[in-house]
């Protein structure tokens, strides 16, 4: 897919004391969509559930990132780390995201999600470490040129 890379300079800011929550089926689509959800990333809830949770994947995420959350969560464990999330208008929001497994009698039956807002020298070091790692990976980066 193709981007205007202005269409990713907008940033929406994630309220203070702001709880974003999703679940997802093993699959990885979504249940349900908590009202904060839906208000940050500019969809609706209808919009969301049923349809894959990479809805929200901005593309500034190194692959690695994802891979990471999927070992942890295969073996067990709480996945905690800074995500950029992708809106529906293209503009962008960062999160810190606690993602884990929910189980029912030992049996796995679906994830959860639940993500907080971070600072602004949080999304500065993050932004520059995904930039760094999606260039040592061979990912796309993207260039911003100021004239």
């Amino acid at each position: 897919m193709q981007y205007n890379e202005s269409e990713f300079l907008v940033e929406t800011e994630v309220p203070e004391h702001e709880l974003i929550i999703s679940r997802t089926t093993l699959e990885g689509a979504i249940s349900y969509a908590n009202e904060a959800f839906c208000e940050i990333s500019g969809y609706t809830e209808d919009e969301l559930i049923g349809k894959q949770h990479n809805i929200v994947r901005h593309p500034d995420m190194p692959k690695a990132a994802f891979k990471d959350l999927w070992e942890t969560i295969k073996n067990k464990k709480q996945w905690i780390g800074i995500v950029k999330n992708l809106r529906k208008d293209k503009g962008y929001y960062w999160v810190q995201a606690i993602v884990s497994g929910v189980y029912k009698d030992g049996i796995l039956i679906e994830y959860k999600s639940l993500r907080t807002p971070i600072s602004y020298e949080e999304k500065l070091k993050y932004q520059i470490l995904y930039d760094r790692m999606r260039q040592e990976n061979g990912e796309p980066t993207r260039k911003v040129i100021y004239e």
